[in-house]
């Protein structure tokens, strides 16, 4: 499983596997010797680089804030493939979207062109993979600032397709 995840601002990429009943957790690329274990709902035991750390996690309204002992972090958690992650962020805030690819395959083409106006939920790129395409829509109503990447280029999970504000 590979998660983005976003801890006070500073963005990680974590790969997460489970073999015979060990974690193997690789952070940026670095390979982290660690044991998790839920210890009750929303409560994590991690024992990490032989360490260990009790992670309490609480919603506060659309935030999502873990406790490391008593310091709160703010943390975003996103899996690139999921679609229940990506209703989540989709929202009708200031900001800018990323538009990103659920999945690894190939720019089709685009439905719209730079600096043009978009409903939430209007489609905005096309990716085909395994033979199948997929539109990728509008997280909200903006106008899209960029498109990322060209038509026919290959993409990966989580690669940025388009950014709309």
């Amino acid at each position: 499983m590979i998660y983005k995840v976003t801890i006070e601002g500073t963005e990680y990429r974590l790969e997460l596997d489970l073999a015979a009943g060990k974690w193997r957790c690789l952070l940026d690329g670095r390979e982290v010797e660690m044991d998790a274990v839920l210890a009750r709902p929303d409560v994590l035991s991690v024992v990490m680089e032989g360490n260990s750390y009790e992670i309490r996690r609480e919603r506060i309204e659309a935030d999502l804030r873990i406790w490391v002992g008593d310091r709160p972090y703010t943390v975003e958690v996103r899996d690139p493939r999921s679609l229940r992650g990506r209703k989540l962020r989709a929202d009708h805030g200031n900001g800018a979207r990323h538009l990103v690819a659920p999945m690894p395959g190939k720019v089709v083409r685009f439905l719209v062109g730079e600096n043009s106006a978009v409903e939430a939920g209007q489609g905005v790129v096309v990716v085909e993979a395994m033979k199948m395409q997929n539109e990728i829509k509008s997280p909200k109503r903006g106008i899209v600032l960029k498109l990322a990447v060209a038509e026919g280029a290959t993409v990966n999970a989580g690669d940025v397709l388009a950014i709309v504000e």
